[in-house]
């Protein structure tokens, strides 16, 4: 895990940091494991009050590791751990699937989260930033729903998490659109909590101030917060059955090569 998670624990916070920094922090198979396995071990962790989520380098998480695209171009397949061979629609933590649960995780963690976003968080990556209870974001910050560049819909838990948030207009022209929007837009839509110089040094500040409250009162109000939520767990189901019918299929596979080859795309009806 520590290869693409870092984890130090102090006075109750826990800095959990994404350390793909070469690789703008992109979701390959290490790290799909690697966020599982941290919201594992933090479910369990004694002393653990509240979560700061960030990603060390230029970026917070630039979504789907570029290679899984290729294999995508090559061979089909989803392009996450287990390739053609996972069946989507197996929950296998609960309500979700692996791949859901690098997101939804988070949401089920007994703390508070706080992702400190920077850089670009782009598709899995917008939708991981999603799982925190706040955003705090850099004033350059860009964001997107970016899964329909690639013949894809959003499958980490992001619709049922972004049903709570957004209007159902504005998010259908993020998911429609997969356009590219900056902090301000995401702040007047109602995925940023706050924009702040050094979302990662305001985040553990802020955390500090809620580890020093009262933690039974704390965990209370989280699970009150959740259960205002619809039950999500046919949302995480749909998610996975109208991915999987895409996955694969000619245009998909055509997205994903004229977005590789850089090329426009040729689609068939």
């Amino acid at each position: 895990m520590e290869e693409r998670v870092s984890i130090s624990i102090s006075e109750g916070v826990a800095d959990v940091r994404l350390v793909r920094a070469d690789k703008m922090n992109a979701l390959d198979q290490a790290m799909f494991e690697a966020l599982v396995a941290a919201t594992d071990r933090l479910s369990k962790e004694k002393g653990v009050r509240v979560v700061v989520l960030s990603g060390e380098g230029r970026a917070f998480c630039a979504g789907l590791d570029m290679g899984r695209f290729a294999a995508m171009k090559e061979k089909g397949g989803n392009g996450i751990p287990g390739g053609e061979n996972r069946d989507l629609t197996a929950r296998t933590h609960g309500q979700a699937n692996f791949p859901q649960q690098a997101v939804w995780g988070w949401r089920q963690l007994p703390v508070p989260v706080i992702a400190a976003v920077h850089g670009v968080a782009f598709g899995g990556g917008f939708q991981l930033s999603l799982g925190a209870d706040m955003r705090f974001l850099s004033p350059d910050a860009r964001m997107s729903v970016m899964e329909i560049k690639w013949g894809l819909v959003p499958d980490m838990a992001g619709t049922p998490i972004l049903a709570s948030l957004v209007r159902d207009d504005i998010l259908r022209d993020l998911t429609y659109t997969g356009r590219i929007f900056s902090a301000q837009e995401a702040m007047n839509y109602g995925l940023a909590t706050r924009i702040c110089d050094d979302p990662r040094a305001t985040a553990l500040e802020v955390a500090r101030e809620i580890a020093g409250k009262s933690p039974d009162a704390i965990r209370a109000a989280k699970r009150l917060l959740n259960n205002l939520s619809v039950d999500p767990g046919p949302a995480l189901l749909a998610e996975s059955i109208e991915q999987q019918k895409l996955i694969g299929r000619a245009n998909q596979t055509e997205a994903v090569r004229s977005n590789l080859e850089k090329r426009a795309a040729r689609y068939v009806d």
